[in-house]
């Protein structure tokens, strides 16, 4: 018989949280199989009372979400390549089975092209999945496993050899839209991305326009995605159908000047390296229910 696949854990952390991080370490902790080797990123500032076993490291300043995980990578090894796996948690969070792991192990041992897994985000007092926290189209039953084009940052597992091939997340986009960057990466590579309802990380229900930054950072974002991963062709019509979509959600007159601010930033400076797919992975993301015009 084969070794389990290695698995290791990166929470990123303001520090803030000190109670709902030790219960998510704590959930960690209690899950199936062999232990999960646990990284705790302090992003600009120091981190809580951890576990004995779990490991540390403090940034100087807050490198943003992405810029946060990456450095949590690194600390498994370039790539993250001294384990197998990575999950990657909010630090509010709580694995709500101990069986988490274990599933993640043998989907990951079952399907050698599936690189990431998309957990099911729950609220922990009525067991509510808000339609955003599906990651397609078709949201409206939550419990309905599936592939997927793309995946929730907070609550997920990766194969480190996607990190490997594609690199990691995007540190530049600081927070919005990293996830979509790698998932289409991923998918250019080759590789698959599932939805799994039965991996549940209990999360309370939140409104991701609580951050300051949530307008102006989707816009500018948005825009980077596009130029960064799209046929050129594809780039206008995939904006083009995402400022219609703002416009009919009628935001109040400040979100909509922070939008129009991260739209206008998004053209105007660098989004990095560009890497347009191949169209054959547009159509692979067409047949997956989700054509990358929206």
């Amino acid at each position: 018989m084969s070794a389990p696949l290695k698995v290791g854990a990166v929470v990123i952390t303001m520090g803030n949280r000190p109670e709902e991080l030790r219960a998510l370490l704590d959930s960690v902790a209690k899950q199936e199989g062999v232990p999960v080797e646990v990284v705790v990123v302090g992003n600009g500032s120091p981190v809580p009372d951890v576990p004995e076993g779990v490991r540390t490291v403090e940034l100087p300043e807050n490198l943003g979400i992405p810029g946060g995980r990456n450095v949590g990578i690194e600390a498994f090894g370039p790539g993250g390549r001294d384990v197998d796996i990575l999950l990657f948690l909010d630090d509010d969070g709580l694995l709500a089975q101990h069986d988490t792991v274990e599933l993640c192990r043998e989907a990951f041992a079952g399907d050698v092209k599936l690189g990431i897994i998309s957990f099911r985000i729950a609220d922990p007092d009525t067991g509510a999945t808000q339609r955003r926290h599906v990651p397609r189209l078709r949201a409206s039953d939550p419990m309905r496993s599936s592939r997927v084009t793309t995946f929730l940052g907070g609550a997920n597992a990766v194969r480190t050899r996607v990190f490997a091939e594609v690199g990691g997340l995007p540190d530049e986009f600081f927070y919005a839209h990293e996830e979509t960057d790698l998932a289409w990466r991923a998918l250019d590579a080759g590789w698959m991305i599932d939805y799994r309802s039965d991996m549940v990380l209990h999360h309370p229900t939140t409104a991701p326009s609580r951050h300051a930054v949530y307008h102006r950072m989707v816009a500018r974002n948005r825009v980077w995605l596009a130029r960064r991963n799209l046929p050129a062709l594809l780039v206008p019509v995939y904006l083009g159908v995402w400022l219609l979509l703002t416009l009919l959600r009628r935001p109040s007159g400040p979100a909509l000047r922070a939008w129009f601010g991260g739209f206008r930033e998004g053209w105007t400076t660098s989004c990095g390296p560009r890497r347009p797919m191949k169209w054959r992975t547009v159509w692979r993301l067409t047949r997956l229910g989700r054509p990358p015009v929206i």
